[in-house]
């Protein structure tokens, strides 16, 4: 890792994590920590250019299949991965098939770029979170091991606090709030061995009075009908919210600001 490192590209490959879900714009588009990153990175590089090539819903398999060699073929400075999540949130996963799956899109990547970036995905604190963690935490492993053989960054999001606390995720409780979104970025930039603007992005968020028990119920109540219902019913009937959705950013062009 260098330090005060100049990139002049970058280009993102994942599911709705990369993909910028939950930090709306006020046209209904999403940001996302990518594009927060794209954004500090080309302040500093003129004709710094940008792909995000995520869609919400990506399995692994999907992943490698129809974003890993379109990144390749880009032959960025940068490429972010992460993936294999959505796998371990399925009733049935077949791990050893997810190693497979990771390892064929790190050996195509890794050589297409200066320096491929692999990260360890937060996770909220909570009964989700418990029911899921040893699948989670083997998908770590691997992607540790991964990082060790090729020469990868892991940017460990899954170890620090204030990334596990539920005031960091929207009220789908799957995807982060527009300052978790932030501490990403700051996490991924000071990987990348730039110089911090945020220190301390991963340590614990100051308490505040807790919601009382009328609020969590309403909360968890408006959860259900809102996103755990429907997510169900996408399992059960085969589907994802990212059928049909092109990539967010296809081509690798200069970063000019959200689409929205």
């Amino acid at each position: 890792m260098q330090t005060n490192a100049t990139y002049t590209s970058l280009v993102a490959v994942g599911d709705s994590f990369t993909e910028g879900m939950s930090d709306l714009l006020p046209d209904g588009s999403y940001r996302g920590w990518a594009d927060i990153l794209a954004g500090r990175m080309a302040a500093l590089t003129p004709d710094f250019r940008y792909a995000n090539l995520a869609v919400r819903g990506k399995l692994i398999g999907q992943i490698v299949a129809e974003q890993v060699d379109v990144a390749a073929a880009m032959r960025p400075d940068v490429i972010t991965l992460v993936g294999g999540l959505n796998d371990t949130l399925r009733p049935k996963v077949d791990m050893g098939r997810v190693r497979g799956l990771l390892e064929e899109a790190v050996e195509r990547l890794a050589p297409a770029c200066e320096q491929l970036v692999l990260m360890r995905s937060p996770g909220r604190n909570g009964p989700v979170l418990e029911r899921f963690r040893p699948r989670m935490e083997e998908l770590f492993g691997v992607v540790d091991d991964l990082a060790k053989r090729h020469g990868a960054l892991v940017v460990d999001l899954y170890g620090a606090p204030s990334l596990s606390d539920p005031r960091m995720w929207d009220v789908d409780r799957l995807h982060l709030t527009p300052d978790g979104h932030r501490r990403v970025a700051e996490a991924v930039w000071q990987k990348l061995g730039l110089s911090p603007e945020d220190p301390e992005w991963h340590a614990p968020v100051p308490p505040t009075a807790p919601p009382g028990w009328t609020a969590r119920r309403t909360a968890d109540v408006r959860f259900a009908k809102q996103h755990l219902l429907p997510w169900i019913g996408r399992r059960l009937t085969g589907r994802s919210s990212g059928d049909g959705r092109p990539a967010k950013r296809p081509e690798l062009l200069p970063y000019e600001g959200p689409l929205g």
